[in-house]
């Protein structure tokens, strides 16, 4: 599994484009949207359990079961070579691992105070920003007018209804998300396959570790809450990584990225269905301007790749 997210993107992992068609067997069998569609129903059905989950080992502990548990996962799958990298590619995977573990870190810290909804539209004006910034065009100051709309409305005009503590973790998450993109891209150019995202994944488990046995000590040692900590980095982590590879090598990157873009409604309704999260019209509608936004901002961005002249040999 080769990651590389693309700047016009807000997802966690957007696997760099494969050669060939969709794999074979029943998960190629459900098309390329159905897969994306599928990855991104399994991470934010993956996030209400870790909610669920979080009374038993704290936000610090829950995040430290998804990454000790998807790195053992990558790290057995990938098998990744240790020797022959470079001093930068080491610190290029380091500074991946490090903002991997804090977008999950800040993440969990917000839903553990807003709803999942709401946490996940805030954390996704992270990779928006980079989007707009990258291109460079006036008409991503509409997007951001949206999504700044969407902002307002969703804090009910002060942010009276959302947790500020929580609201200021999901802005960080999402601004930890942008360094992902970022460093995950260059991770992906300077490792082969998904090697370069199992040591960054170990990585962030590593640093977490201390910060999860501090908060949630001997808790962590309970049967039942590995287990959901392991189902919570299958579903979160594992599961949408591979369905996400199988869908780029049918569906152009610029597709995908728009699918992402639905996540904050996948959340929302994720957190009505197993948390009983309601959402009141109001912060439905801050939630539609800010998925047509981050639409618009891919749009804009693929329309001028298309519109650029060729580069001559």
């Amino acid at each position: 599994m080769t990651t590389a997210p693309s700047t016009t993107s807000p997802s966690r992992a957007t696997p760099a484009p494969a050669g060939g068609k969709g794999g074979p067997g029943p998960l190629g069998s459900l098309g390329p949207v159905g897969l994306v569609l599928a990855g991104g129903i399994s991470v934010q059905f993956g996030g209400a359990l870790a909610v669920t989950l979080m009374p038993r080992a704290g936000a610090p502990g829950v995040v430290t079961l998804r990454l000790l548990a998807a790195a053992i996962v990558l790290l057995l799958f990938c098998r990744p070579r240790l020797r022959g990298h470079s001093r930068a590619d080491w610190g290029t995977v380091i500074v991946f691992g490090i903002a991997m573990g804090a977008m999950n870190g800040l993440f969990y810290e917000a839903v553990a105070r807003i709803p999942l909804g709401p946490a996940v539209t805030l954390e996704v004006l992270g990779p928006l920003a980079l989007s707009v910034l990258a291109s460079r065009r006036a008409i991503n100051a509409l997007w951001a007018c949206l999504a700044l709309a969407g902002v307002f409305l969703l804090g009910g005009g002060g942010f009276s209804n959302l947790d500020p503590t929580g609201v200021a973790f999901a802005l960080g998450a999402g601004a930890m998300w942008a360094a992902y993109i970022i460093f995950s891209a260059r991770t992906g150019r300077r490792f082969p396959q998904a090697d370069g995202l199992a040591l960054a994944m170990a990585v962030a488990a590593l640093l977490f570790l201390p910060i999860g046995i501090a908060d949630a000590g001997t808790r962590l040692l309970n049967p039942t809450t590995v287990a959901l900590g392991s189902a919570v980095a299958l579903l979160s982590s594992v599961l949408p990584y591979t369905l996400e590879l199988l869908a780029l090598r049918r569906l152009p990157a610029s597709t995908f990225a728009i699918l992402m873009s639905l996540e904050p409604a996948i959340a929302a309704t994720a957190g009505f269905l197993i948390l009983d999260q309601s959402l009141s019209a109001t912060e439905a509608a801050a939630i539609a301007l800010v998925i047509a936004a981050s639409i618009g901002a891919v749009r804009t961005q693929v329309g001028r790749r298309e519109a650029a002249p060729p580069v001559s040999p």
